[in-house]
C-alpha cells in the first residue's frame, strides 16, 4: 500500500491516560510499527501525577501530547482528542493495550471494504493470549434480572435472558453487535460527524453503551471482526482506586437507563440493582465469616457493594455525590 499524503493521515491514534505509565510505553511503541498506514497519535493526559506526561513528552516526539490540568474523565479527554485530529479513521485506544502487527491494517482494510459500517472492533486477548469478552448487548430488564441472579455467567440461560454480557457468544467470528466495548473502536469519520461527539455526562464508563446506541439508531452498522487482534492489560487505571471505579460504574449504567428508558423502567431497574447489591452484600458477609481463605476477596466485594448501596441512597462515597 502506498503512503498518502502525510497531511491527511489515514487514521488518528487516540489514548487517553491516567497514571498508567508502566502501560503507555509499551502501548505508544506497538502504535510506531505501521509504516504502511499514515498515523497520527494524540495523547490526552488526564493530570497523572505517576510521570506519565513526562514520559510521553521524552519518548515520543512523535505523538501530540494534550495536557488537562485536572482528571476530565474518559469521554471528555477523547473528545478533545477527537477534536483535534483529522484522519479518515479515529481510533480510540485505551492506554494499556498492545497492538500486534497488523492489527490496524486489518481494521482499516475492513472499514473501507465495507462502508455501512460506522464502528468496527478487534477480538481482545488478555495478556495470557486468551480471548475476552468485548461487545455487549443494550441492557434491559430481562437481562438485569439475569445479570442479578448470575444467569448471564451460562451460555444456555445467557441466551434465554438476553444475557447482557453475551456468554452465548465466542467472539471468534465476525458478527454485528449492539455494543462495542469502549477499549479500542476504530471509528468511520463520517458516522462520527453524522452522530456527533461522546456525551461528556458519562465521566467514566457507559459512553460506549451510549454512544453504540446513538451509532445504530443511526443506522450504522458496528461490527467485532477478531480476524484483528489487540492484547488488552485491563484495569491500568482503575486498578489505583477499584472501588470508587466500581461506584462509577454502576453510576453509569444508571445514567444510561435516565437518558435512554422511561421512568418506569428505570425505577424497577433501579430496584434490581439495589436488591442485587444487598443480596451480595450479605452472601459476602457469610463468606467472609465462614471462610478464612476467601476472606481478602470477600472483604473486598463487601466494600464494594456497601459503597454502592450508600451512594444509591444519596450519601457522597469517595469524592462521588448523588
Amino acid at each position: 500500500m502506498n503512503k498518502i499524503d502525510e497531511s491527511i493521515p489515514l487514521l488518528s491514534g487516540i489514548a487517553v491516560t491516567w497514571n498508567a505509565k508502566k502501560y503507555v510505553d509499551e502501548c505508544l511503541r506497538s502504535l510506531d510499527q505501521y509504516e504502511e498506514l499514515t498515523l497520527e497519535i494524540i495523547v490526552v493526559d488526564n493530570a497523572s501525577t505517576d510521570g506519565t506526561p513526562e514520559l510521553i513528552a521524552k519518548e515520543f516526539a512523535n505523538c501530540k501530547l494534550i495536557r488537562n490540568a485536572k482528571n476530565l474523565g474518559f469521554a471528555k479527554a477523547s473528545n478533545l482528542g477527537i477534536k483535534q485530529s483529522r484522519g479518515k479513521y479515529i481510533c480510540l485506544i485505551n492506554s494499556d493495550v498492545v497492538l500486534p502487527s497488523g492489527c490496524l491494517t486489518s481494521l482499516f482494510r475492513y472499514m473501507e471494504a465495507n462502508p455501512s459500517v460506522g464502528i468496527v472492533g478487534p477480538q481482545m486477548l488478555g495478556p495470557d493470549g486468551a480471548v475476552r469478552r468485548s461487545s455487549m448487548r443494550f441492557p434491559s430488564l430481562r437481562n438485569s434480572v439475569g445479570r442479578a441472579i448470575g444467569a448471564d455467567r451460562l451460555p444456555l440461560l445467557s441466551h434465554l435472558l438476553g444475557g447482557q454480557m453475551m456468554s452465548d457468544f465466542n467472539h471468534n467470528e465476525v458478527a454485528d453487535v449492539e455494543i462495542l466495548n469502549g477499549w479500542f473502536w476504530m471509528i468511520r469519520r463520517e458516522a462520527l460527524e453524522q452522530i456527533g461527539l461522546l456525551d461528556e455526562r458519562f465521566f467514566i464508563f457507559g459512553e460506549d453503551m451510549d454512544w453504540c446506541r446513538r451509532f445504530r439508531k443511526a443506522g450504522w452498522r458496528l461490527v467485532f471482526y477478531p480476524e484483528a487482534r489487540a492484547i488488552h492489560y485491563g484495569g491500568a487505571s482503575s486498578s489505583a482506586a477499584p472501588v470508587r471505579f466500581y461506584v462509577e460504574m454502576q453510576r453509569a449504567n444508571l445514567q444510561y437507563w435516565s437518558k435512554h428508558h422511561g421512568l418506569l423502567a428505570r425505577s424497577v431497574n433501579y430496584g434490581i440493582v439495589f436488591a442485587h447489591h444487598v443480596l451480595r452484600l450479605v452472601a459476602y458477609s457469610v463468606v467472609y465469616m465462614m471462610d478464612l481463605k476467601k476472606n481478602t476477596e470477600a472483604a473486598a466485594k463487601i466494600r464494594r457493594s456497601w459503597a454502592l448501596l450508600t451512594w444509591m441512597l444519596g450519601a457522597q462515597v469517595d469524592g462521588l455525590s448523588s
